[in-house]
């Protein structure tokens, strides 16, 4: 199963720290992890990105592996500058008060493996 970003935003209790940018790309798999290097040989097309990090080189690394978007757990705050290059891009940025773990359950409930 497949959904849009806003659509999945609603499911995570995410704010969308990138307004509207790229909310029509379809999330269709969750991939968590902090490595950068990792995700960029591993996440596949159309995945949710979960990570900490919230540097210039996410924004990076979400286009890169064609990522539906990148999601920040636990309230972290977001580098404006990130911010800013993620709207350029068109990269959606979510920032949810759960956690990584609840993210990927919510995902699964959802019908998103």
């Amino acid at each position: 199963m497949t959904m849009n970003v806003s659509e999945f935003a609603k499911i995570l209790d995410a704010r969308l720290v990138t307004g509207d940018a790229g909310l029509e790309r379809q999330v269709s798999g969750i991939y968590a992890c902090d490595l950068l290097s990792w995700v960029m040989s591993h996440a596949s097309l159309g995945d949710g990105w979960i990570t900490i990090h919230t540097n210039l080189n996410v924004v990076a690394v979400a286009l890169l592996t064609e990522a539906a978007c990148i999601i920040i757990p636990e309230n972290i705050e977001v580098e404006q500058g990130t911010i800013d290059k993620a709207v350029r891009e068109g990269i959606p940025m979510l920032s949810t008060p759960l956690s990584a773990y609840k993210v990927c359950c919510r995902a699964y409930q959802a019908g998103i493996l």
